[in-house]
């Protein structure tokens, strides 16, 4: 008995000594943020964690909470919207002493869902308040940074005409997905990976972290959030039936990692990992960070940052 009740006083102290930051965004996805913020308000007070909501900033810069982190010792950091959010506050609050949690509400939630962060609001609250902490990994594209998925090509056309739309949710992004993909074309790439060189013509480029596009589309199986690796799938020049066949191939798990670049350089899909990777894109093709729209380059180095910050899973 007397060891129940020193637990349980124990429990009520590590909550009342948490402090979680809110950042809502009040455009992503396509839920009612009213009613979230009434489900966050009720449900910390009960669970006993003090608190605050923020609502995100348009210019991404977080670094207006840096004074609260340190003046009220906010101990979490929790993200409530898309992956271009979190990007945005994760890499704005890079070194401060936090964890971070994520409430998936945007249209893809890439990220969450790779760290199997379920959608349901309530069930990823009860992590955020009883999950454990993972050391995550993040990249660098050039000076920028992401935190699940950088796509060159179709991939991120879709992207682009995504967001140009006001519509948001999951049957816009399939509708822009279509139409893209029947006028796709291919863009000549040179990739430099482990000391070998490849050059091709391809559809897109995804360069992962994350296994996720987001909605549970599966496009780099093999990726992990912890491994200090960057998964790269490259969908090559083909037929559009084959880009077709293939693409549901690799989203389906069944095409096999390879050892370099160059294992199979004929493959429709050439799939495999690096901790650095330098890309010569001369065509201009179109660039996404984390599934926003993004300004692109005609030289992009990438490279992991091992462990960069700390996310709240199950």
């Amino acid at each position: 008995m007397w060891t129940r009740d020193v637990n349980a006083k124990l429990k009520t102290l590590k909550l009342f000594l948490r402090h979680i930051v809110y950042i809502i965004n009040p455009i992503s996805g396509t839920g009612g943020k009213a009613s979230l913020q009434n489900l966050l308000e009720q449900k910390t007070k009960e669970a006993g964690i003090r608190y605050s909501i923020h609502y995100s900033v348009a210019n991404g810069d977080y670094s207006f909470l840096y004074s609260v982190i340190r003046e009220e010792q906010v101990s979490d950091v929790v993200i409530a919207g898309g992956d271009g959010t979190i990007n945005q506050v994760l890499h704005s609050l890079r070194g401060q002493n936090v964890r971070f949690g994520i409430l998936p509400a945007g249209s893809g939630n890439g990220l969450a869902l790779s760290a199997g962060i379920p959608k349901a609001k309530e069930k990823a609250l009860d992590i955020i308040f009883r999950g454990k902490c993972l050391p995550t990994d993040a990249f660098l594209i050039n000076d920028r940074f992401a935190c699940m998925l950088c796509g060159l090509g179709l991939d991120a056309q879709v992207a682009h005409d995504f967001a140009k739309d006001p519509r948001r949710g999951l049957s816009t992004y399939v509708q822009k997905a279509v139409s893209d993909f029947f006028t796709a074309r291919t863009y000549p790439f040179t990739l430099s990976a482990g000391g070998e060189e490849l050059t091709t013509d391809a559809y897109f480029i995804s360069v992962a972290n994350s296994n996720q596009f987001g909605n549970y589309f599966t496009i780099a199986p093999r990726a992990s959030l912890t491994d200090g690796l960057l998964d790269i799938v490259v969908v090559t020049a083909q037929s559009r039936l084959s880009l077709l066949l293939q693409t549901f191939r690799q989203v389906g798990g069944f095409n096999a990692l390879q050892e370099s670049p160059l294992s199979n350089k004929q493959a429709g899909v050439i799939y495999f990992q690096a901790k650095e990777l330098f890309i010569r894109n001369s065509s201009a093709a179109p660039l996404h960070i984390d599934g926003d729209p993004s300004e692109t380059e005609p030289a992009l180095s990438f490279k992991i940052l091992p462990d960069f910050y700390n996310l709240i899973i199950p």
